[in-house]
């Protein structure tokens, strides 16, 4: 089981400066990626910004987005900048992409939020498109830079649906969500088997993702940072996610053996305190 750490760029107040040593410090080991989560409508760096920055004082670790919401974006800009974040990283990028569910975050972009979905599905065919090297359009040039690894960066698509599933078989690599064990496992069993009857081989790649916080003083501040990031949705969603947070040691070994029982490749721990003590315990606790 792989273990990644995801960059504290979405914590408020977190510098810049902090976001390259996390990433020089991850990169250090035991980790295998770092990744970022994305919003609009919120005090996070853009996903894709701090990915580059991070990629820049790196050179082993998977940059990934966990995930990025992908109908909030020009498809053609969206392929441009995520195949040249792979090629000046070596081939280090993994997309997650995702539909979105904030209201909010459409609103800014001025992108309507009931028809993401299949938006979503249109935008995962051009990206392909684009990537295989072929003209956006009759009489039009090829966007590049040419990908790194033929047919594009490695895709993993995220959601909670059956329609996720589908879009997983069709155009991805694998599934990206961050959801219990128990929920994680029925979600891969479904896109595997959609994998299966799209004939394609092997199996999907499936990463896992979980909130955590080490120490008294992490735990406390951990609980008040998810709870903001999830006041969108309701006091029950917000109070559900605290819940969540992995806030031992024992928890989270727990939950990666867990979600190495039901099928996961990789688990990704994202910190809710942007404090340097914080990759230091959980690098000792994965190492």
């Amino acid at each position: 089981m792989r273990v990644g750490i995801g960059l504290p760029s979405t914590i408020p107040g977190t510098s810049g400066e902090r976001i390259l040593e996390w990433a020089r410090r991850a990169d250090a080991g035991p980790f295998s990626s770092v990744s970022v989560i994305d919003r609009l409508v919120y005090a996070n760096y853009d996903p894709l910004i701090a990915l580059t920055a991070a990629g820049a004082v790196t050179r082993r670790v998977r940059l990934v987005t966990a995930a990025l919401i992908g109908p909030l974006r020009q498809t053609g800009v969206l392929a441009k900048e995520a195949a040249s974040l792979d090629a000046i990283s070596g081939g280090r990028l993994t997309l997650g992409l995702g539909i979105g569910i904030r209201q909010d975050d459409f609103t800014a972009a001025t992108a309507e939020l009931k028809d993401r979905g299949a938006r979503f599905d249109r935008q995962l065919e051009l990206l392909h498109h684009i990537w295989s090297q072929k003209p956006f359009a009759e009489g039009q040039g090829v966007i590049g830079p040419a990908p790194t690894r033929k047919g594009g960066p490695e895709v993993l698509i995220g959601g909670f649906s059956d329609k996720a599933a589908m879009r997983i078989a069709k155009w991805g690599d694998g599934y990206i969500a961050s959801t219990g064990p128990r929920s994680a496992g029925k979600l891969y069993a479904t896109a595997e088997q959609a994998w299966r009857e799209a004939g394609r081989p092997g199996r999907p790649r499936f990463v896992a993702g979980s909130f955590f916080a080490l120490g008294d003083e992490a735990k406390e501040r951990g609980r008040a940072y998810v709870r903001g990031y999830y006041a969108f949705g309701g006091a029950a969603l917000a109070e559900g996610a605290v819940k969540g947070i992995l806030d031992s040691p024992q928890a989270i070994r727990q939950a990666v053996q867990a979600f190495a029982d039901a099928g996961a490749d990789e688990v990704i721990f994202s910190p809710t305190d942007n404090g340097m003590e914080q990759m230091e315990r959980l690098a000792e606790v994965v190492g």
